[in-house]
């Protein structure tokens, strides 16, 4: 693997988001300009790139003062394991490190990644949602 650059570039064509989405079978994928308007226009936008290759990306929805959820983080599946997610977590947190409160929903192997990051659950909250997708 060669170097992996992590940007906050909003330059990402349309094409790579959606393989991106795709290799990791999330439905947001069958949605391409609706995705591609809610990363691009997120308030936080952070990539990992291998020269021009789009291998990781993570977006965050704040008021720029106190609260910030981050909905996606998505890396390639061949790249996952490798740091690129803590890169970009890494980067969220030189951005929203100091906000009151950081939020976000994970399942799966992400609870483990997540709480390696500082991340723990939320009291006796419970997870709800109105939701159109299947599994992400």
């Amino acid at each position: 693997m060669t170097q992996i650059t992590i940007s906050e570039t909003r330059d990402i064509k349309l094409e790579d988001i959606i393989q991106l989405y795709k290799a990791n079978e999330w439905s947001a994928a069958q949605k391409p300009q609706k995705l591609y308007n809610a990363l691009i226009n997120s308030h936080g936008l952070v990539s990992a790139w291998e020269n021009e290759k789009l291998v990781g990306i993570g977006n965050a929805i704040s008021d720029g003062h106190l609260v910030v959820y981050y909905p996606h983080l998505l890396i390639l599946p061949e790249y996952q394991g490798k740091g690129i997610g803590k890169m970009i977590m890494n980067k969220m947190q030189e951005i929203y490190g100091d906000f009151h409160m950081q939020m976000l929903t994970a399942d799966g192997k992400a609870i483990d990644f997540y709480q390696k990051m500082g991340f723990e659950r939320a009291g006796e909250t419970e997870p709800m949602w109105i939701y159109s997708g299947g599994e992400h």
